[in-house]
């Protein structure tokens, strides 16, 4: 039985699909609706002591990079599907190359 690669892809794809459907919804209230609306303010010294903490980046970095490990999959089976089958190989290698480069944006955003 010939090995694949196809259970580490899968498993991103899910769980880039589960935290992303568990957490945006709550940020979009927090950050879009929540803030701007003066619901709740936070003061500087509390949001600078979060989002400078370790977890806090931790948490967008996994955020940002299952979230593109998940587009990456379902665009390129969706790609797949339309009648692009011969060109599977690169367009699985420009998807998922995408994605890792996305990854490594959004760690070098975070940390620096």
């Amino acid at each position: 039985m010939a090995k694949s690669n196809e259970p580490i892809v899968w498993s991103l794809f899910s769980a880039g699909g589960v935290l992303t459907a568990l957490t945006v919804p709550a940020l979009i209230v927090l950050l879009g609706f929540a803030m701007p609306l003066g619901w709740i303010t936070p003061s500087f010294e509390h949001v600078d002591g979060l989002v400078g903490h370790w977890l806090t980046k931790l948490f967008v970095v996994a955020l940002v990079s299952l979230g593109l490990f998940h587009w990456a999959h379902r665009f390129r089976f969706t790609l797949v599907d339309i009648g692009l089958k011969s060109l599977d190989t690169l367009i699985a290698v420009v998807c998922y190359g995408g994605a890792i480069v996305g990854t490594g944006v959004a760690i070098y955003v975070v940390w620096l």
